[in-house]
């Protein structure tokens, strides 16, 4: 890495394709967010080229990143675009990349990215939970959507067997203890149903283990289906059949990317009027 070229002014910006600045490389890499590995550069766990990281220091596809004296895999790839597609998941599919038990996992299921590069799961849905899974190449993006201080909006529709009284529907609005913390829903709608099969649409600010499911069943009623069908500003769409997945186009990433204060990714000319497409 050329040091001189890095601070002269010279440089181009941090939007700029293949010279990222190294904090933002890391954290692009999933490792953590931005102001974490600007603290692992500060106490020396960052070499660029043999050499200790700076704050500020810049890095282009030819520079040798290591971590604790271990090469920065598939360092390429952070380097380029950032992309996110989103997936129809069905019931039965874990969302890990391996299981000991050999069970299908949502990273079987999605496609395959080129061979430098990896997709990073935006949280996760329970084995019985289906519906819209978000992936993504930047690990920033990642970091910042599942992180509780931007207060992403998750929608569910749910499908429970059993009555729901007036009172309790106000309670669970209200908020209830959950493994010793207040749970509550944003918002909670009626969706009608038939008989003791009733649909409701409900929004949530938390990602914590099956909460939806844990809410709902402190009213003694089961939870026989939970379909995720918004997260942030991505809905599953609904042409889009279970098990198949779509890519956002350009400007629905940097819709994204805006909503939890990332700056516009500049992208190629030729990509500006690409539009979504299945994957």
């Amino acid at each position: 890495m050329n040091n001189q070229n890095n601070k002269s002014g010279a440089a181009k910006d941090s939007e700029d394709i293949g010279n990222d600045k190294i904090h933002k490389l890391l954290a692009s890499a999933g490792l953590g967010s931005r102001r974490e590995m600007e603290r692992w550069i500060i106490a020396g766990r960052i070499k660029i080229n043999k050499k200790l990281a700076q704050i500020g220091d810049r890095v282009s596809s030819t520079d040798r990143v290591t971590v604790d004296d271990k090469p920065l895999a598939n360092k390429g790839v952070f380097l380029s675009r950032s992309r996110v597609i989103l997936y129809n998941k069905p019931v039965g599919i874990i969302c890990t990349k391996k299981d000991p038990k050999g069970r299908k996992t949502v990273y079987d299921a999605i496609p395959s990215i080129n061979k430098a590069g990896r997709w990073i799961s935006v949280g996760r849905l329970d084995i019985n939970t289906s519906g819209l899974l978000l992936f993504t190449t930047d690990g920033e993006l990642a970091n910042r959507l599942m992180h509780p201080s931007y207060e992403i909006t998750r929608e569910y529709a749910v499908r429970v067997f059993g009555e729901v009284s007036d009172e309790n529907f106000e309670k669970i609005k209200a908020g209830v203890e959950i493994d010793g913390k207040l749970a509550k829903f944003e918002s909670v709608t009626s969706q009608g149903g038939e008989a003791q099969n009733h649909w409701y649409n409900c929004t949530i600010k938390e990602g914590r283990n099956r909460e939806v499911r844990k809410i709902w069943e402190t009213l003694t009623v089961r939870v026989s289906r939970l379909i995720r069908i918004s997260y942030a500003n991505v809905t599953l769409p609904k042409g889009l059949s279970i098990g198949k997945a779509e890519e956002l186009t350009p400007d629905e990433v940097n819709q994204l990317r805006a909503l939890v204060g990332l700056h516009k990714f500049v992208y190629p000319e030729k990509m500006k009027s690409v539009k979504r497409r299945r994957v």
